[in-house]
Parts: structure tokens; sequence; C-alpha cells
């Protein structure tokens, strides 16, 4: 664990937002591999840095930031059809991947949530996801139970909101979905929110919220030294560190 932040909060932290896929959900490259297999099979040349460097954007983002630099003199009518044919490949090859593999929580997570819930710390979920594959993977885990029809859970419930890219207008690195989570869940102060993930752009979308702390796992997607480059409050070796973290502002 590297901590980068010297700070001293007047507020008892009440939120934790977590990215899904890397960091709170097991991932071995399989969204990489969906989106590679979509890219090719639709005539989207990229390079693997590119995709990289976009990990944890709305994935029809990615699609079209992409077309865009393959194409930099086609029209916007050509390059919003070659996105959108990227893309409906890609949900096809997402989902079928999800309903058809297994899906784990990270090491450590289920043991954080059970620490966060007896302090009273609400979890919320957001990702680059949209809704349809959000619900398949949380489904599959057993975290769609107890959420209601805007996606915040009762009591009994494992998380206390989900928040999927296409519920917001700006996906990351825009703070929409934090603040999304925060608004559903009454919570005013950004300031007593820490936002968690294994991305770049996980990291940039604490910041831009004004959360508490925005902090990297380095277990996830990227390494402590891809991530190191990119402003964050704390790298940590894994999920669970973040228990110690919450114990050293709370006192």
């Amino acid at each position: 664990m590297k901590l980068n932040f010297m700070k001293t909060s007047m507020n008892k932290i009440k939120m934790v937002a977590f990215d899904m896929a890397g960091t709170t959900v097991r991932d071995n490259q399989e969204v990489e591999k969906c989106f590679i297999e979509a890219a090719r099979t639709t005539g989207l040349d990229f390079h693997s840095a590119d995709i990289l460097s976009m990990m944890g954007w709305s994935k029809r983002l990615v699609f079209e930031t992409l077309w865009r630099k393959f194409q930099p003199k086609a029209d916007d009518s050509l390059i919003q059809q070659n996105t959108n044919n990227s893309y409906l490949n890609f949900k096809k090859i997402l989902e079928i991947h999800y309903l058809t593999h297994p899906i784990v929580p990270t090491e450590g997570t289920l043991e954080l949530f059970s620490y966060l819930k007896a302090q009273n710390i609400k979890i919320a979920l957001t990702t680059g996801f949209y809704r349809q594959v959000t619900d398949i993977i949380l489904k599959k885990l057993g975290w769609l139970v107890g959420l209601d029809a805007n996606y915040v859970g009762y009591e009994s419930s494992v998380i206390n909101v989900s928040v999927s890219s296409d519920q917001v207008q700006n996906s990351r690195p825009a703070p929409d979905m934090i603040f999304k989570a925060m608004q559903l869940l009454e919570i005013r102060d950004s300031n007593s929110v820490i936002n968690i993930g294994d991305t770049p752009s996980d990291l940039q979308s604490g910041i831009n919220a004004g959360c508490f702390l925005s902090l990297g796992v380095t277990n996830g997607t990227h390494s402590f030294s891809q991530l190191k480059e990119f402003e964050n409050d704390g790298l940590l070796d894994n999920i669970l560190e973040l228990q110690n973290v919450i114990e050293g502002i709370q006192g």
C-alpha cells in the first residue's frame, strides 16, 4: 500500500464508490478480449495501448474515439454507423460471455463489504458497462437481490446502489456516476466519499467529483507502475487494504 494523501477530514466517511470489473469483480481481461473480438470482426484497426488508456470509459465512447482515429477524414454519419456496428457486436459478445462464464468477486471484496456495512458506510458500484450487462453480472453474483427499480438497496442488500454508464449523461472520467450514486443515497458532500478503481479514468472520476480520496488498486487491469503516472491519493495492493485506510481516517 502506498498512500499519497495528506488530508484530514471533519466528516465521517459516508460512502465508498467502487468500480466493478477489475476492482470488485475479477477480470481476467475478459472485457478487453470481447472488445478486441468486436473491433476486429467489424474492421476496426487499433493499438492495444489505445484500449488500455480508455479502460473505464463508456464502451461506446471508446469505439467512437477509435473510429475517429482510424478514419480521420470520414464524415460524422459514417463514424456513427461504424461505431454502432462495433458496439452492437461488442454487446452481443460480452453478454454471451458473462452469461456462460463464472463471475466471482475479487479477493477481499466481500470481507470489505461486510466491514463497511458494520460501519454504516454506503457501498456504491459504478461501472463503464451499460445497464443490461451490469444486471447480468450483479444477478450472477447475487448482488441484484434487494435493489429497487432505481437500483437502490434495502438493508438486506449486499450493496446500497448501482450506477451504470448509460444512466448518466457523461461516463468516466466525468464524475457523473459518483454524483448519481450520492444523489440516490442522499449524500450531499463529496468530501465524505472515497472513490476506488483500477484504471486511470476511475482515479480521475473521483478527483473530478471532489472525493475525499480517489484510490487505485494495483491488482486489477493496471499495475502500480501504470497507475502511479496518474493523479491519485494512494495505490493499494488489494481492495481489502481500504479497511485500514478508513480506520486511519475515522480514528
